[in-house]
């Protein structure tokens, strides 16, 4: 009869099926993570699926066993990184205990931080420049991130009417008021030389200015009164 193998050998071995597993759970995360790195650098069409599988280190044959086309990867990576928080904002909202104006600075302030500053804002400068060509993912990436961010901002405005901090307004239109600045900080970032230069704008003194702005116009004497920022000044 044979010897069984020895007790190093079989440790060994279980050693290394453990981190063979662990390397399996972790790479949808590193393939979503190289392919939002080639979505940024280089675009939606100029990025090749093999390309994605080379930069995590993996097979393109291994890249489909978890991804089934390019569209599918650049949707997993939308939802991973923009579309699957919304869930968690909206409890932020729920739970805010401040006022309406301190609110609108808050939210303004943390999209830059968690969204504008990263390079998962890349995604939305790529949507803006490429998603003509790409009707099927535009119309996704509306659904899944656009229309929800912008109902978490009209639910900020219409907490401040229901308040008596903001004083009545077209809804639609306040909301795009709101966004358009965080659109211009995405270019800005992306592609600094068409908007100024790197160093020509600091984002927060960008987005004080611009919460100052919405806010003289938004609020009535009670929200002034309440907003801890400068437009209470």
């Amino acid at each position: 009869m044979g010897s069984s193998p020895s007790l190093p050998c079989r440790l060994r071995d279980a050693m290394t099926g453990a981190k063979r597993a662990r390397r399996k759970e972790a790479r949808p995360g590193e393939l979503l993570q190289a392919a939002l790195d080639l979505f940024v650098e280089k675009g939606f069409a100029a990025t090749r699926s093999e390309d994605v599988a080379a930069r995590a280190g993996v097979s393109k044959g291994t890249l489909f066993l978890y991804f089934g086309s390019k569209d599918e990867l650049f949707k997993a990576v939308v939802t991973e990184n923009l579309a699957g928080r919304f869930t968690e904002w909206n409890q932020e909202f729920e739970s805010f205990e401040g006022s309406s104006p301190e609110m609108l600075r808050y939210a303004l302030n943390t999209w830059w931080q968690r969204v504008g500053s990263t390079q998962v804002s890349g995604i939305s400068k790529l949507m803006m420049s490429e998603g003509r060509n790409f009707p099927e993912l535009s119309a996704f990436y509306h659904q899944s991130v656009v229309a929800p961010g912008n109902a978490l901002v009209r639910r900020i405005l219409e907490r401040g009417i229901a308040r008596g901090e903001f004083r009545a307004m077209d809804l639609d239109q306040a909301v795009h008021a709101v966004v358009a600045p965080l659109l211009f900080m995405i270019l800005w970032k992306h592609a600094p030389e068409v908007c100024g230069g790197a160093a020509a704008l600091d984002p927060a003194r960008y987005l004080a200015a611009q919460a100052d702005l919405l806010l003289h116009g938004m609020c009535t004497r009670q929200g002034l009164a309440a907003d801890g920022g400068a437009a209470g000044s």
